[in-house]
């Protein structure tokens, strides 16, 4: 194994370790911001507001697939 791929190893699993920050951190402002007052309303609307803080982290996890394609492509290239 080259550097460059030890390189791009260790770059993908930043991005993964990223995507799954973001998610927990969706998660527990989620939390942080409707707990308190949670009632009937937040109950129900509750999977939206949730899927919505879940949105950066499945856009990081979007575009780690992207890059992880287009490395893969290169490499089947050379």
């Amino acid at each position: 194994m080259n550097s460059a791929q030890k390189v791009n190893r260790i770059y993908s699993a930043l991005w993964l370790t990223a995507c799954v920050l973001l998610s927990l951190a969706g998660i527990a402002a989620f939390i942080i911001l409707f707990a308190p007052d949670f009632n009937i309303y937040w109950f129900i609307l509750s999977p939206i507001i949730i899927a919505m803080y879940q949105i950066p982290a499945v856009y990081l996890y979007w575009r780690w697939k992207k890059w992880r394609e287009r490395i893969k492509d290169k490499n089947e290239e050379a």
